[in-house]
């Protein structure tokens, strides 16, 4: 956009006009720029959510956890296997003939019967501990949905931003170019030409860790949805973010409730009970039943015998097993308790500090919507006039432009800023606070509805 003109003083309102035309550009070009995709197509967080579902590693993995640890519960409540036994009694050596009269052979059957209710409470703890078990998968799936939400947003502030960026850049180079033919024909000022060059080189630079960073923030979504690395990732679209959300009391009532991390607790606070009663009973003698068979040829048939047998464990080791399984039961239960206590402190304090997240972001949000923007446009607006006719210099116009373009910037981060803090509420109360298909559409600056 360089223009050259042989300056005569009569055309130095013409090459004023091109240094205010273009600065005017620059402000209707940033503005529009927030609706324009960096990549082609659109990225909604519903697609995020939905690619999620099916191709993280991590999520299969918990969910696979989860099937195992179900997988535990018969066997828990099982008797154990009986035990079959083939005896050859009272064989001569050598050649292992019957001895008389006690030379037989026999069958024997040997079961462990376990006494006190102990099979039902060891069904217990394994379906208390499958329990907490699937409820970790769940908060997995959750966490998940946070992280991608996380990257999302950061994609979303990034793209954004980065038009803006983009924009300016390509401007101020234009503006650079104008104002070095006005100072080579004596009609510009050096401090001017030398301003808009240092702003160029700035935004240059802006430009530049700006892409990088897109780079890693694609890397960083592709991994967390397990795609090359090189996958093409489209530029993210704004949610529409709920109008109002439940009080604070009633979102921490529903993390409390609802938050697969404090169930998963509970769930374990059960398992821990359960096996605390468990230890108490192991000193009870276990029951041993057993039946046997044996046979001799005699002279004149088969002589056929029958046995039975009625055992039970002796628990002299009690000191050493039994006791001890007691205390560390005991310990277990209590850092259950203690734990689930912490967990449940840890989520009502930060759901208070997402809310108040939320309402900073929401309400600065209008602010800059309502007002900042707007006062800052009239700002760029007077500037411009009054550059036209001499009133301000160069640099008060450029620095009126760029803070426009810099309160843009903060805008698409305070978006960001209040759909992360969602994206965590949403992981703390177990249920979805938006609708991650339905896009904001952006009508003016930083995604006014």
């Amino acid at each position: 956009m360089a223009v050259h003109y042989r300056l005569f003083p009569s055309r130095r309102a013409r090459c004023l006009h091109v240094v205010v035309l273009a600065l005017t550009v620059l402000s209707v070009g940033t503005g529009a720029a927030q609706v324009a995709p960096q990549a082609p197509g659109e990225l909604r967080l519903g697609d995020v959510y939905r690619a999620l579902e099916t191709a993280s590693p991590r999520l299969e993995a918990a969910r696979q956890s989860a099937t195992a640890a179900e997988a535990r519960i018969g066997p828990a409540r099982t008797l154990p296997d009986p035990q079959f036994q083939i005896g050859l009694m009272s064989r001569k050596l050598p050649g292992l003939g019957l001895q008389d009269p006690l030379g037989m052979n026999q069958i024997q059957v040997m079961q462990m019967i376990p006494t006190a209710g102990k099979l039902g409470l060891a069904g217990r703890v394994a379906k208390a501990q499958a329990a907490a078990t699937g409820e970790r998968a769940e908060d997995v799936r959750w966490e998940l949905r946070s992280q991608a939400a996380m990257a999302f947003y950061d994609l979303y502030q990034t793209d954004y931003s980065l038009r803006v960026a983009v924009q300016t850049q390509r401007l101020l180079g234009d503006l650079s170019k104008t104002l070095e033919a006005m100072y080579a024909v004596g009609q510009g000022r050096q401090p001017d030409v030398l301003r808009a060059q240092v702003e160029l080189a700035r935004m240059s630079e802006e430009v530049t860790r700006m892409r990088t960073m897109r780079v890693s923030m694609a890397a960083r979504l592709n991994a967390l949805l397990d795609q090359p690395q090189d996958t093409e990732v489209a530029s993210p679209v704004l949610p529409a973010f709920p109008a109002d959300l439940p009080p604070l009391d009633s979102l921490e009532s529903l993390a409390l409730a609802n938050r697969p991390m404090l169930r998963a607790g509970e769930q374990d606070l059960r398992a821990a009970e359960s096996a605390r009663t468990l230890a108490r009973r192991e000193i009870w003698p276990d029951l041993q039943l057993g039946v046997a068979y044996g046979q001799r040829p005699m002279d004149v048939g088969t002589e056929r015998t029958m046995s039975f047998m009625l055992g039970f464990t002796l628990p002299i080791f009690a000191g050493g097993r039994q006791l001890s399984m007691r205390r560390e039961t005991e310990a277990m239960e209590r850092m259950a308790t203690a734990d689930l206590q912490a967990m449940r402190a840890e989520t009502r304090g930060r759901v208070a500090e997402l809310y108040a997240e939320i309402v900073r972001a929401r309400n600065l949000g209008t602010l800059y919507r309502a007002t900042i923007l707007p006062q800052s446009d009239a700002t760029v607006a007077s500037a411009t006039a009054a550059y036209r006719v001499g009133g301000v210099d160069f640099m008060t116009l450029l620095d009126a432009r760029m803070t426009v373009n810099k309160y843009r910037q903060d805008l698409y981060q305070l978006e960001a800023e209040q759909g992360k803090a969602l994206a965590e509420l949403e992981m703390l109360v177990g249920q979805e606070l938006l609708d991650s298909n339905a896009a904001w559409h952006q009508a003016a600056p930083g995604g006014d509805q």
